[in-house]
């Protein structure tokens, strides 16, 4: 008793001397991570603040974080300078598309990658997701070429034929089936489920962190695509809203304000994505690559 007791005395105080440290080190790191979320903010702050100016106003010297009189007009006038109407409808088809089609397909694959066994399985998978590694550049005449020939060309099959699979989406996915235990399968088999039936009842609601992970990821990546819809659509009427935003700049002025206010009104549609599955998104980063 008498050798236990200076333990636990001692113990607490070093507890004492520790606790004074620890709120020192965390004032520290939350001051840290409010600074850096501000310079991370400023940008969309100064998006926000030249939306609502005149053009001549957006680049004056010294700058105005805040507009002296706030041109709330500028998001009526975006609609009737160009076509924007038109422009988010084909990007959201594109988008709403492609991410439907990689869902399908990325999830299917990673299946059989996953849970399914056959001759050369993990080599194959090996091969196509090293295609991630190849930049896009390297293919972009021969796709280019393909769509053409395939009479896809300045249509908005072509952006959603390119992008409806991705080596990317598999991965994540086939990480994420494997640590969904084989015993489910099995169960699933004894009573007479096939395989189409175990991926649709069994592995894929499992998997909702994942699927939402990738949901977000190729939403965001084909609404925000540039190059695409720059090479394979020339019609305005086809042209996707990232196309779209350059008709704001002419040979001799850009109107940078219609400019900022036209991009603020884009971002809507991916914070709502976001915001509906972040939940699901932050479980999925997560959980998945874990084995288990």
């Amino acid at each position: 008793m008498q050798s236990i007791l200076p333990d636990n005395v001692s113990k607490i105080k070093n507890a004492k001397k520790a606790a004074p440290l620890k709120i020192i080190g965390s004032i520290i790191l939350h001051a840290a991570l409010i600074t850096l979320s501000i310079v991370a903010l400023l940008p969309f702050f100064w998006m926000i603040s030249s939306s609502l100016k005149l053009d001549n106003e957006v680049f004056r010297y010294p700058m105005r974080w805040l507009p002296t009189v706030y041109h709330w007009e500028n998001y009526r006038v975006i609609w009737t300078r160009v076509t924007l109407g038109t422009y988010f409808r084909n990007t959201a088809i594109v988008a709403v598309t492609v991410t439907f089609m990689q869902l399908l397909t990325s999830s299917f694959a990673a299946y059989a990658f996953a849970k399914m066994r056959f001759r050369g399985r993990d080599t194959l998978f090996l091969a196509y997701v090293a295609t991630i590694a190849v930049p896009w550049q390297v293919y972009m005449v021969p796709q280019f070429i393909m769509m053409r020939k395939a009479g896809l060309y300045d249509t908005l099959w072509a952006l959603i034929v390119l992008q409806s699979f991705s080596a990317f989406g598999v991965f994540l996915m086939r990480q994420f089936y494997l640590g969904i235990p084989n015993d489910l399968n099995e169960a699933a088999r004894i009573d007479g489920l096939s395989e189409y039936g175990i991926w649709a009842r069994i592995i894929l609601p499992l998997a909702a962190p994942a699927v939402a992970t990738l949901c977000i990821f190729t939403f965001v990546t084909t609404w925000n695509d540039y190059m695409g819809p720059l090479i394979y659509l020339t019609k305005d009427e086809n042209k996707t809203i990232q196309v779209g935003l350059r008709r704001f700049i002419q040979q001799y002025t850009s109107d940078y304000h219609l400019i900022m206010a036209a991009s603020l009104v884009s971002l809507i549609p991916v914070g709502a994505v976001f915001l509906f599955l972040q939940r699901y998104f932050i479980e999925g980063i997560a959980t998945t690559g874990i084995k288990g």
